[in-house]
């Protein structure tokens, strides 16, 4: 990848919930990681407890220390409600339920301005059952404006992730909200190549340089076609030296995070041959076969 943007890689805290905090971020950083993908959770600074601004001011510190950078993600499974898997969404039947979404992301806006995170990640939630399609955009775009404010304010991008299965799931779902909200400057893409993998048309590779212009974020695994699991790196079917290399030519300058949120009882060891893979796959020139 010579003359273009070394990629700067991090690994997500949702992959590491079987550590403390400080442990997880101390492995990273032996590892060599740039940064890393902290999920807002229970058990990693938990955005709805006490003592938030102290707590984020200690994590702040410890970044730095470190030598790492960070990006804020919001897919906590239960952090809201205890019995509905990333329920209340920004497309919940409810009101309230859609506010306190709202207000999370918010949270998060702020969590990332305090850490000098490069982004906030999000994403749109499934549908609700007996809600039509234009009903359901309609409250992403009123749920989302908050966010968009606060994210403008504080000078956050957010970084809207299309979800297999979600309201927004394909590139062509961004596009049509970033154009349907008039193009705010604060809405960016996050990009999931293993999602790009599943179910866009495009190969990832064609994906990562038609995203280009958008990206804020990008999270990174194995995948197969057609089946949303996220897998080590070797499981799938992803070729990943054009992938890199597309992603490096973008000139993209934020974290490319693993994403292996499933794999929490095997993190420590995924963390180190997932930088170790992606350092060969980006070493290997465009059109060989890496060993």
């Amino acid at each position: 990848m010579s003359g273009q943007q070394r990629l700067r890689l991090g690994y997500g805290t949702n992959g590491l919930t079987d550590l403390r905090l400080d442990d997880a971020l101390g492995l990273l950083a032996e590892l060599g990681y740039d940064g890393v993908g902290l999920t807002l959770d229970h058990m990693h600074l938990d955005p709805v407890a006490p003592g938030l601004a102290a707590r984020t001011a200690h994590v702040a510190r410890r970044l730095d220390a470190l030598g790492l950078t960070a990006t804020i993600e919001t897919g906590a499974r239960y952090v809201l409600d205890p019995r509905r898997k990333h329920g209340p969404s920004l497309l919940d039947a409810e009101p309230e339920g859609r506010e306190a979404r709202t207000r999370l992301l918010r949270t998060a806006v702020e969590v990332a301005a305090d850490l000098g995170a490069h982004a906030v990640h999000c994403f749109s939630g499934i549908t609700p059952p007996g809600t039509d399609r234009d009903t359901a955009w309609q409250r992403l775009h009123e749920a989302l404006t908050p966010v968009l404010d606060a994210a403008d304010a504080a000078g956050v991008p957010l970084a809207v992730e299309p979800e297999p299965g979600h309201l927004l799931a394909t590139l062509a779902d961004f596009h049509h909200l970033r154009t349907s909200l008039g193009s705010p400057a604060p809405l960016g893409l996050t990009l999931d190549i293993g999602h790009c993998q599943c179910l866009e048309p495009e190969p990832p590779a064609e994906c990562v340089r038609a995203a280009g212009p958008w990206l804020r974020h990008v999270q990174i695994e194995d995948m197969r076609r057609g089946v949303h699991e996220h897998l080590p790196f070797g499981d799938g079917e992803i070729d990943f030296p054009p992938v890199l290399e597309a992603l490096a030519a973008t000139g993209y300058q934020g974290l490319t995070v693993v994403e292996l949120p499933r794999h929490s009882h095997a993190g420590p060891e995924l963390a180190r041959t997932s930088i170790e893979f992606l350092r060969t796959m980006a070493a290997t020139p465009k059109g060989a076969t890496a060993a």
